[in-house]
């Protein structure tokens, strides 16, 4: 048996690993409930990811032992040590055996190798990132869903429920003719606005983003939806444009679950790029790479 390497996608819904090989072919997969860094600041958010990160090490142990890990977390800062000596002491190897990355660092491995392009990465959220040659972090973007992220899954469903809603302030009950509205409602669970306001403001980020797939299902019967999506990628040809700015001109790849949501939103991003400028969609499944990059890199 090779030397394996495993990588960890730590997620706001699941918590996925994956085992792979000196070839780079995956041996084995699964998952565990989500978690992010930002539960490191409590003593119960701590607990609750030793219990997550003990059930994946079962899992994990069950198929083979790694000899390194690559771990990305959702919101790392890549200050805490607490993680990944949780994550050292469960599947028994020294700590300095695993990286810690942010999820973005590691979209962007990847794709490019330091130095060589921009990753414009849309999930919940929305950042571009470059990693330079001395292995610098460079962004755009990136700053939250309440301060903006536009053009991420989250920004979707805002976009779609503001402009439902104002249309209902003028003529209630209007949302019947709309296809998007009727999508988005379904998935909010009616028309109610106490239903509505329940979802937008009980309801974590992640699930939020989630109603961008009703409004995507709808775009190809309501204009107002195919006008949000177009939007969504001519934001995030803006944060590539910031990094074009200030590092000039690099190749662009285009990832994270939003960009796959619709054919729009890519094509709207093409268009808003200037045509010199390469532009590629790369559908990662990041602990398949985080895998990959654990057996490769040298932390």
């Amino acid at each position: 048996m090779s030397e394996l390497g495993l990588g960890i996608d730590a997620g706001g819904t699941q918590t996925r690993w994956a085992l792979a090989d000196a070839g780079g072919a995956i041996v084995a997969e699964g998952s565990v409930a989500g978690m992010s860094a930002t539960q490191m600041g409590n003593a119960a958010g701590r607990d609750a990811v030793r219990g997550i990160f003990s059930m994946l090490a079962t899992q994990v142990l069950a198929a083979a032992q790694p000899v390194r890990v690559c771990a990305g977390l959702t919101g790392f800062d890549g200050v805490s040590t607490q993680a990944a000596q949780m994550l050292a002491d469960v599947l028994k190897i020294a700590p300095s055996a695993i990286g810690m990355r942010n999820d973005v660092e590691i979209a962007y491995l990847d794709s490019f190798a330091p130095g060589e392009g921009y990753l414009v990465y849309a999930g919940t959220g929305s950042i571009a990132a470059w990693i330079d040659a001395d292995g610098q972090f460079h962004r755009a973007g990136g700053r939250g869903v309440t301060l903006d992220d536009g053009g991420g899954g989250f920004w979707i469903a805002r976009e779609a429920m503001r402009h439902i809603w104002r249309l209902e302030d003028e003529q209630p009950g209007v949302w019947q003719q709309s296809a998007m509205a009727r999508a988005v409602f379904a998935q909010v669970g009616g028309s109610d606005w106490s239903l509505s306001r329940q979802f937008i403001y009980g309801q974590d980020r992640g699930a939020i983003g989630q109603l961008a797939l009703a409004v995507a299902a709808s775009a190809d019967a309501d204009p107002v939806a195919r006008n949000i999506l177009e939007r969504a990628g001519s934001e995030l040809a803006r944060i590539a444009l910031a990094l074009v700015g200030r590092y000039g001109e690099r190749p662009i790849v285009l990832g994270g679950r939003a960009a796959h949501l619709h054919p729009l939103i890519a094509q709207s991003m093409r268009a808003t790029l200037p045509p010199e400028l390469s532009l590629t969609q790369r559908h990662t499944l990041a602990h398949h790479a985080a895998a990959r990059i654990a057996l490769h890199s040298h932390h």
